[in-house]
Order: C-alpha cells, then structure tokens, then sequence
C-alpha cells in the first residue's frame, strides 16, 4: 500500500515525498533529489525487490507528460511507487541488511554564470609559491 491513503496503490512514504517534490519544484533547473529508505529487505512487504525510494531530476515532471502521466493524480491516489515505476526512476538496492531511516538529500547545482569566470592568470612561474 502506497503513502499514507487507502487502495490499490504502490510506493512509501518517501516515494511520496519525493512526487510531492517534484510537484513543487515544477521542473525547476538544477535541482535533483533523492528520498529513501530502507530496513535491510527494502519495501513495506518485504519484499527483496521492493524500491528503497525515488529520484527526481528536473526533467521528472516533461518525462511524465510525455508519457501521459498526471503527477497530482498520482499524488491523490497515494500511488507514487507506479509513477516513478513508469519513469524509470525508482532506487532499488537489492537485500543490503542494514537499516537506514529516512534519507532525504536535495541536490542544487551552482548555476553557469559569465560573471563566474575564472580569472586570468600569467605565466607558471607567476603563480610559483614562494615555499
């Protein structure tokens, strides 16, 4: 049974969490995360091959339209397992046997700026240290 709701639905609480992310943060640039967990035997049933949890890029959301999905439906029925299922975007570890709580680790990238450029510099033996 998926999050929190009652069904016929896949996926954890941190599968959850991270198509409620993904709604948020609407494709945002640079911005990727990863929401997981696991108890040694990964999923609510137990079973081996069961997902840990979830990626999201900020490519999730156009890949899920391409593919006709509707996140926020997916959200409503506490179906988020079949979602990132459907993308290719479940994490799967396989039997690790060690117990991890919750892991949630958002990624946001630096964005490329001319202004970042890196200054110039002159001839090697400039830049020697006086060591």
């Amino acid at each position: 049974e998926g999050g929190h709701g009652p069904g016929e639905s896949r996926g954890g609480p941190n599968q959850e969490y991270a198509l409620a992310l993904a709604i948020a943060l609407n494709g945002a640039a640079g911005i990727s995360a990863l929401a997981a967990d696991t108890d040694g035997i990964d999923g609510g049933s137990g079973a081996e091959d069961d997902p840990a949890g979830a990626i999201v890029t900020p490519s999730t959301l156009a890949r899920a339209r391409e593919k006709g999905l509707d996140p926020q439906s997916f959200l409503e029925r506490h179906d988020s397992g079949t979602f990132f299922a459907e993308l290719g975007d479940l994490v799967k570890t396989g039997p690790s046997y060690t117990n991890v709580n919750d892991f949630r680790v958002i990624l946001i990238e630096r964005p490329e700026s001319p202004a970042r450029e890196k200054p110039e510099q002159g001839p090697a033996e400039d830049r020697s240290s006086p060591l």
